[in-house]
């Protein structure tokens, strides 16, 4: 699948898996020769316990104090081993585009909350896939070598994800020496341990999805010049018949491990639906894969060790990438199979049948984790070059910002379903949620008319006192149920968030943080703090308190929110002079003067006021002329 066609779709290899058509097995010896195809059994995952019910009112209370609050995180997500989160490897014949972001950016959320919450250092690896009859037949189109084209569009997407400020340690290019060293070593693996053999193959071969497809998946078309000819029935791309001798792995002699390892891992791959379907796919016949290409045919790529008339499947070649990534074949095994992968649901059967079996094959235990996120539309529509849709993500930092787009993708994208992209829909919400609810709340709150010390004002527990310690006769409390509700939600906010985080529900989280940033707007226009006299002790004493607790919230909010767009978290935490070892989820500590302990906080000079935080986006020109033709 090309991709103009594609864009917007997961990134990675595009494409339908490459079920053989035709097969005869020359070379397959005797089963009874075979040697056993032995790999470690996969740790079962660690049950997760789930984050607090969300209570109000007061029942709520008191708070959870900080060293509850850090052991609940802890046994959320555990800081545990190290994790290699990873991207797919992206198509290196073409510039990146939004689909390819949107991975990128839920790796690089996981990657950062892993952080935040104390978890042992991990690591977030990307890169580019470079191999294949595609990028051969594209660079020969371009008139130059596939070293040059690859080295180019690599640079883009290095380039692309360093400016949307996604934090990855590994960058694996397919065409480095260390990545090709252990694709060999992966291969001979297979090869000693008998999961492959020789035989002819033949089928309609789709170049620009790289793989064989069945004739249920092909239509009837006609080529340029008028001619009837065969066509992928999904992209509409022209299928050639090929025959050769190729290598074939033994994947169906994998459908019973494979069964059992999702059966004794149902948190394995998320969300749900994803697995249940990988469940079905298991449950039809698993025919042998073809894994290598004549090399007379394809000469960019790996060449299968001691056979130099094949090329290595450009599939086997990229997946390896995360063992790449790990130093296999010495070093992995201080990381792997502590491997989270992201990627596209239209790439879901490489990463969930193929890949697993081939780790079990060679001695392996399939990863941990495979995190499937559905597709991107424009309007409704499949991102296509002929209908002018196709989205560049480096354009759309230029128009919402780096910080706004990130919030945009990763606030409506919904791993379930297919979600539409529109200028007018970003515009909305990053305004809404970003420059109106959270900026104008921190705007609000560190005005100089109601805080003319610019300090982190003192909590007054006569003015908000604590529930158990209430009796109803303190005449100065002016607290309502509405605001122990607020500081409730706000309490239980860190466990909620981890726990969709965990769940791989990023846009639940945001969902449930900019729940809490209007209740908050809600509590400071409800009490109006610049209508009290500052001149009145007992006004002043209540002013106060607004403020402080407006304060508090924003600092949660800040720090739950750097995972996603890291630059304003960093511009609000220090406005409210959060220094950066105070930034840990571990460190989080919601209104401790509630609970009768100190605040590090009160009394601290406000960080220095740089502006507004986010400014509001302004619909574009084309976006208006299409509402005027409306």
């Amino acid at each position: 699948m090309s991709p103009v066609r594609l864009a917007l779709l997961a990134p990675g290899r595009p494409g339908s898996p490459p079920p053989p058509a035709r097969r005869t097995r020359q070379h397959s010896p005797p089963r009874s020769h075979w040697p056993p195809l032995a790999y470690p059994c996969p740790p079962r995952l660690p049950r997760r316990p789930l984050c607090a019910p969300r209570l109000y009112g007061p029942a709520a209370m008191p708070l959870r104090p900080l060293r509850s609050l850090a052991r609940g995180l802890r046994g959320a997500a555990g800081p545990g081993p190290g994790v290699l989160l990873s991207t797919p490897i992206f198509y290196a014949n073409a510039p990146p585009h939004i689909g390819h972001l949107y991975s990128a950016l839920l790796a690089d959320a996981l990657h950062r909350h892993r952080r935040l919450r104390g978890a042992a250092p991990g690591r977030l690896s990307t890169g580019t896939d470079e191999h294949g009859l595609k990028i051969q037949q594209a660079a020969v189109a371009a008139g130059v070598s596939p070293p040059q084209l690859c080295a180019q569009v690599s640079g883009l997407f290095r380039q692309a994800l360093t400016q949307a400020a996604v934090s990855f340690t590994d960058f694996i290019r397919t065409s480095e020496p260390r990545h090709q060293r252990a694709v060999q070593h992966f291969w001979a693996a297979l090869q000693d341990r008998g999961a492959l053999y020789k035989g002819s193959y033949e089928g309609w071969y789709c170049t620009p999805e790289e793989c064989f497809l069945p004739e249920s998946q092909l239509a009837d078309s006609r080529d340029t010049q008028g001619r009837m000819c065969k066509v992928s029935l999904e992209t509409g791309h022209q299928v050639h018949w090929t025959k050769e001798e190729n290598y074939m792995f033994r994947l169906s002699e994998f459908q019973e491990p494979l069964q059992k390892w999702l059966q004794d891992n149902p948190r394995v791959i998320s969300p749900v639906p994803f697995y249940q379907q990988v469940l079905h796919w298991l449950e039809e016949d698993l025919p042998d894969l073809s894994v290598s290409r004549e090399r007379s045919r394809l000469q960019w790529g790996i060449p299968v060790p001691s056979d130099p008339t094949q090329t290595i499947y450009v599939w086997v070649d990229a997946l390896v990438n995360y063992l790449s990534v790990v130093g296999y074949p010495e070093t992995h095994s201080e990381w792997w199979p502590a491997a989270h992968h992201v990627v596209g649901k239209d790439i879901l059967k490489f990463h969930a049948v193929y890949w697993p079996a081939l780790l079990m094959a060679a001695g392996l235990a399939p990863p941990e984790r495979i995190c499937v996120h559905s597709h991107w539309t424009v309007h409704g529509q499949k991102m296509s070059k002929s209908l002018g849709n196709v989205i560049d993500p480096v354009s759309c930092f230029g128009k919402y910002t780096v910080d706004g787009f990130r919030y945009f993708l990763l606030r409506q994208g919904v791993p379930e379903r297919d979600c539409d992209y529109y200028d007018e829909k970003v515009v909305k919400l990053v305004n809404s949620e970003l420059a109106d609810a959270l900026g104008g709340l921190l705007n609000r709150s560190t005005a100089l008319s109601i805080n003319p010390s610019n300090t982190y004002p003192c909590f007054s527990e006569s003015c908000f006192p604590k529930i158990s310690d209430y009796d109803g006769t303190q005449a100065l409390s002016r607290a309502s149920s509405e605001d122990y509700e607020l500081v409730a939600s706000v309490a239980s906010l860190p466990l909620q968030v981890a726990s969709h985080f965990e769940g791989f529900q990023i846009y639940k989280a945001l969902e449930c943080i900019a729940l809490c940033v209007r209740e908050t707007n809600g509590f400071f226009q409800r009490h109006k703090p610049w209508k009290l006299d500052r001149k009145d002790p007992a006004e002043k004493l209540w002013l106060d308190t607004i403020i402080h607790i407006t304060l508090e919230c924003l600092r949660v909010y800040g720090t739950l929110l750097q995972p996603v767009i890291p630059n304003i978290a960093d511009k609000l935490l220090s406005r409210l002079s959060v220094e950066p070892e105070e930034r840990s989820l571990l460190n989080l500590t919601f209104l401790p003067r509630y609970n009768g302990k100190p605040c590090p906080f009160e009394g601290r000079q406000l960080g220095p006021d740089t502006g507004i935080l986010f400014h509001r986006l302004e619909k574009s020109r084309q976006s208006q002329m299409e509402n005027k033709r409306l």
